[in-house]
Formats: C-alpha cells, sequence, structure tokens
C-alpha cells in the first residue's frame, strides 16, 4: 500500500480523530538521537559555530556566559532555539558538544643545550696542552716536572671550587659578586700554586713554566665562569699556531718564550676586562652571600679528578688527550640528560614510571659517551677500557654536581684517586687499578639512580 487507508462507517461518515496528546520536547543529547533527519534544529548551526569554546567548558555556566557574551538576547532565545530561558539553551548546548579539552602547548626547555659553546668548551679544555709542546725545552728534569704536576693539582682543586662560588655568588648577587669572588680568588690561586711549584723545585725554568700555568688556569676560570669561551678561545690562538710550526721542527727558544707569554698576556688581560665589566654590572639588593663552606666539595673533586687523569696520562699521554677533547661533549650530555629528565616528568603520571625514565635517559647519555670516548681511543691508538672507567666516573660525578649533589662524588672520587695513586707504590699491576674506576662509577650510577630517580629531584 502506497499510502494511509481511509475508514469508513458508512456512506461518507469519517471516523472521529482521538485526541492528541502533548509530547515534551527532548533536549540534549535525546533530542539529537531522536530528531529525524529532515528536521533542522538550529542548534546545531551554533553548536558548530561555537564548538572550539563550548567543547572545552567544564559546566553549562560557561557556556552561558559565552553565550551572553556573544550577545545573545531572550527573545532570540525563545524565538529562534525554541528554550525557555539562556540557561536551559546552555544546558543543552553543552550537552551536545562532546568534551574535548586541549593539551597546553609545551612551554620551552631551559635545559637546551648550546651546540656550538659545549664544542668551544671542549677546545679551550684542550688547546692549553700544547703550551707543553711549545715550551718542552724550557725545562728539564724530574723535579721541575714534580713541580709542574703538583702546581696543576692545586690549581685545578682550587679553581673548581672557585669556579662554583662564583657561579654561585653569580645566580644570588648578579655579576658585580661573582667579579669580586673572581678579583680576589683567581689571582690568589695562581700565587699559591707558583708558591707550591717554587717549594719543590726552587727557582730556575720550571719554577717560571709552573707559574705562567698557574696564571693561565687562572685567567682560563674566570673566562669560563663568565661565559667568555669565544674570547679564550681567540688567546690560545698564538700557541696553537706555534704548536703547528714545531711539525717543521723546533721552534727558537726566544720564539717559544714569546708565544707562551704573548698568550698569557692576552689571557689575563681579556680575564681583568670580563672582571671590570662584571664588577660595573651591580649587585641584586638583598641577594643573602652564599657559605664558603658549599664550595669545598667542588674543590675537592677538582684535585681527585687531576690525581686520576695524571695518573691515566703516566701510563697513557694521549688517553688524557681524548678525555679533555670529549669536555664539551660531556657537558652538552648533561644538558641533554636534564632535558630528558623534565620531559620524562611531564608525560609520567606516576612515580614509578618516572623513575624508569629517569633510569633510561641516564643510562643513554652515558652510553653516548662512552661510545665518543671509545671512538676516539681507538683513533689515538689506545686502549679503550681504562679510559672508559675514568670517563663514566667523572660523567656520573659531573651529573651529580649539577644536581647539587656534591659530597658524595667528591668523597667517592678522593678514595678512587688515592687508591689508583698507591697502587703503583703497592706493587700493583695497572689492570687492577683501573677496575677500580669501574666500581666506583658503578656506585655513583646507582646513587644517580636513586637520588635522580625522584621527581622532586628535578624541581
Amino acid at each position: 500500500m502506497s499510502g494511509p487507508l481511509r475508514l469508513v462507517q458508512g456512506e461518507g461518515d469519517a471516523l472521529p480523530e482521538p485526541p492528541r496528546a502533548r509530547v515534551p520536547r527532548p533536549r540534549g543529547e535525546e533530542a539529537a538521537r531522536t530528531r529525524p533527519a529532515w528536521a533542522e534544529d538550529p542548534l546545531d548551526e551554533l553548536a558548530e559555530r561555537l564548538v572550539e569554546q563550548v567543547s572545552s567548558a567544564v559546566h553549562p555556566y560557561e557556556v552561558a556566559a559565552l553565550l551572553e557574551s556573544d550577545g545573545l538576547t531572550g527573545e532570540q532565545i525563545t524565538a529562534r532555539y525554541g528554550r525557555p530561558d539562556l540557561f536551559t539553551l546552555a544546558e543543552d548546548l553543552h550537552a551536545l558538544v562532546p568534551r574535548h579539552y586541549p593539551e597546553p602547548p609545551p612551554p620551552p626547555d631551559p635545559w637546551k643545550a648550546d651546540h656550538v659553546r659545549c664544542a668551544l668548551r671542549g677546545l679551550v679544555f684542550a688547546l692549553p696542552g700544547l703550551a707543553y709542546v711549545v715550551g718542552a725545552g724550557l725545562w728539564q728534569g724530574r723535579a721541575a716536572l714534580t713541580g709542574l704536576v703538583a702546581a696543576a693539582l692545586f690549581a685545578w682543586a682550587w679553581n673548581q671550587g672557585l669556579s662554583h662560588r662564583a657561579h654561585v655568588r653569580l645566580a644570588a648577587e648578579g655579576g658585580a659578586g661573582a667579579g669580586r669572588t673572581l678579583a680576589l680568588g683567581a689571582p690568589a690561586g695562581a700565587l699559591a700554586a707558583t708558591a707550591v711549584a717554587t717549594t719543590l723545585t726552587g727557582w730556575g725554568g720550571g719554577a717560571a713554566f709552573a707559574a705562567g700555568q698557574s696564571c693561565y688556569l687562572a685567567a682560563a676560570s674566570v673566562l669560563l665562569v663568565l661565559g667568555r669561551e669565544r674570547a679564550l678561545l681567540g688567546t690560545l690562538l698564538p700557541l696553537a699556531l706555534g704548536a703547528a710550526a714545531t711539525l717543521l721542527g723546533p721552534l727558537p727558544t726566544a720564539l717559544a718564550v714569546a708565544l707562551l707569554l704573548g698568550t698569557l698576556a692576552l689571557a689575563c688581560g681579556v680575564a681583568a676586562h670580563a672582571v671590570r665589566r662584571a664588577l660595573s654590572t651591580g649587585t641584586v639588593a638583598g641577594a643573602v652571600r652564599p657559605r664558603l663552606a658549599g664550595s669545598v666539595p667542588y674543590g675537592l673533586f677538582g684535585l681527585a679528578a687531576g690525581v686520576l687523569a695524571a695518573t691515566a696520562g703516566a701510563l697513557s699521554p694521549r688517553s688524557v688527550i681524548v678525555l679533555t677533547l670529549s669536555m664539551g661533549a660531556a657537558e652538552w650530555l648533561l644538558y641533554r640528560y636534564r632535558s630528558l629528565a623534565l620531559r620524562a616528568l611531564r608525560a609520567a603520571t606516576e612515580p614509578r614510571r618516572f623513575t624508569a625514565r629517569a633510569a633510561g635517559a641516564l643510562a643513554c647519555c652515558l652510553a653516548c659517551y662512552l661510545a665518543l670516548l671509545a671512538a676516539g681511543s681507538l683513533l689515538a691508538g689506545t686502549a679503550p677500557a681504562p679510559l672508559l672507567g675514568l670517563g663514566a666516573l667523572l660523567w656520573l660525578a659531573l651529573l651529580l654536581q649539577a644536581f647539587s649533589l656534591a659530597w658524595l662524588p667528591a668523597a667517592v672520587c678522593l678514595l678512587t684517586a688515592a687508591a689508583v695513586a698507591a697502587a703503583p707504590l703497592a706493587g700493583m699491576p695497572p689492570g687492577p687499578a683501573q677496575l677500580l674506576c669501574w666500581l666506583a662509577a658503578a656506585v655513583l650510577a646507582g646513587a644517580a639512580c636513586h637520588l635522580l630517580g625522584r621527581p622532586t629531584a628535578h624541581r
């Protein structure tokens, strides 16, 4: 049948129509479900126009405020949308549009590393070693060598503690606070290191070379703290040219002395200028000066790292060159770990997952650094195993220091350095002594996973 039948009782008499019941109009999702496809509801058009704002609303009152700010009047609500008031329309619109809360844009990464700066720091750590090539004929004898090593160890320890204190005062007091620390601490450290060398060697060429070495290390520490890596690299260019010239033959003594003194004068002059600029920046009002004792473990770590590097250099000088050149990459990986940990902190929903992610980031960064050291040792023709153990120990110690966890790595590195230095005196072969670095690195790795696996460590 193609149409409705007309039922009749008799000729032309139709049945009376039943009374129509008043059906309430469905609202919200029920209206969208029961309304025929051909029945247009102006609410759909309104929902399509305001879908972004309505989808992020957590309560119909937010939708009501939106509609009111949109200029919708009561007459329009009643005549066009068939709702008795604004709040009814807001409830229907809130029920019609699915909820969608967009994620906020990710904030900028505060630990994004500067690739150029890290590469420059690797160069300025390694290039000063060319001074020993240029000035090889200016000092001779075991006593002179002992004085040079002793002065270098003292300078490394002093400048490591000085750099930490200057960084802390720079953050707390501004450039002037860091400038005062460096203006007093750098010359004092250079004089003390020179005195150490002179006590061991007496006056002579070795003591003079140690004095220049101590003054340069003090100036370099000043420039590195104040972020003047490019200026420091510029002061090393004459020394690099002189070292390149030694490939053609030994340099005349006068030329070697001129190159060394010229490099030293440039470094000290640039450092003095940088300190003057820092002092002119002013001090933060109301800043609290940090405690001096907080920098002690950083100085002790510098002493331990110097002893470990000197011991490794006595067995294989080229391994120390590889280790020094890798310091720029090591610093970049420290920044990378902090960036990955921050990303894990934002992504993890419970502490256990964050701990696992932080441990994975630590393993990844450490593995990258060790792979770099292994490649460098193969290129230099040295055994990779001793260098990898030392590199892992130093990188993990630097990582913990970056989180202000200084006493543990300082103590572990000091004990390891004392054991490694005493091993030859006890007749221990190099192999078991080098194993101590791996054991110490394992201790620091476990400590890092435990201490840095807590979300509160990355605040």
